[in-house]
C-alpha cells in the first residue's frame, strides 16, 4: 500500500474542520489515518494550545464533540507517559515538532480480581515531525517518551475516537494495573484552574 500524498498544510482550525466533516459512521481507522497523512498542520497555529510543564507532559484540549476529541500533548526533554492503553478507543497521532519514541507492549495475562498482569515489551518506533501514526485498538498498550538523547521539546497532536476520560495504566515493576481518570492541563487555550506548570 502506497503512502497517501500530502495535499495541504492547514492551520489547526481548518484541519479540525476537515476532520469533523468525516461522518460518524465513517470515522474509521483507515479514513482518519488517510486524512491525517494527507493534511499537515501549520505548527504556529498550535501555539495557543501548547503549555509545557517541568513536572510532566501536558494534555491540552483543542476540540471535542461526540465523535472525537483532539489534544496537543507537550513533552519536555526526558518526559514520558506511563504504560497505558486507550480504553478500547481508536487513536491517531500527528507529530508537529520534535520526535518521540513509542514502545509497544502486549498484555500476556491479567487477573481482573487481583488487578495483576504480565506485560511484555514488543516493537518500538520513533515518530518525527510531520509523521503520523495510528493506535491499534487490539494491541494498544504503549509508552511514549521524549528521550533525553533527542535534546529537544516535542509537540504531538492526538485524536481519539470518542472522548476518552479513563484508561488503564500498567506497572512493570509491580505487575499490577489500574484504571485512572484522565484530565486536561488546558482546555481551548486556557489553563485549567489550579494547574501549575512549574
Amino acid at each position: 500500500m502506497t503512502k497517501p500524498t500530502l495535499l495541504a498544510e492547514l492551520d489547526v482550525d481548518q484541519w479540525l474542520a476537515g476532520l469533523a466533516r468525516i461522518p460518524a459512521m465513517e470515522f474509521s481507522q483507515e479514513n482518519v489515518q488517510r486524512y491525517i497523512h494527507q493534511h499537515a498542520i501549520v505548527a504556529d497555529s498550535l501555539k495557543p494550545y501548547t503549555f509545557f510543564s517541568a513536572r510532566q507532559y501536558t494534555r491540552n484540549l483543542i476540540f471535542k464533540n461526540e465523535v472525537f476529541e483532539c489534544l496537543a500533548l507537550c513533552w519536555d526533554i526526558g518526559q514520558s507517559s506511563s504504560v497505558h492503553n486507550h480504553n478500547d478507543r481508536l487513536g491517531w497521532v500527528y507529530m508537529s515538532s520534535g520526535r518521540l519514541s513509542v514502545q509497544n507492549y502486549v498484555v500476556e495475562s491479567r487477573d481482573s480480581v487481583q488487578q495483576t498482569c504480565c506485560v511484555i515489551p514488543t516493537d518500538s518506533a520513533e515518530l518525527h515531525a510531520g509523521q503520523a501514526a495510528d493506535v491499534d485498538r487490539e494491541a494498544g498498550v504503549h509508552k511514549v517518551c521524549n528521550l533525553p538523547r533527542f535534546q529537544e521539546r516535542a509537540i504531538s497532536v492526538h485524536v481519539y475516537q470518542r472522548p476518552m476520560d479513563q484508561c488503564e495504566v500498567y506497572s512493570l515493576e509491580t505487575g499490577t494495573y489500574q484504571t485512572i481518570d484522565l484530565s486536561y492541563t488546558s482546555e481551548y487555550g486556557r489553563l485549567k484552574l489550579g494547574v501549575r506548570l512549574a
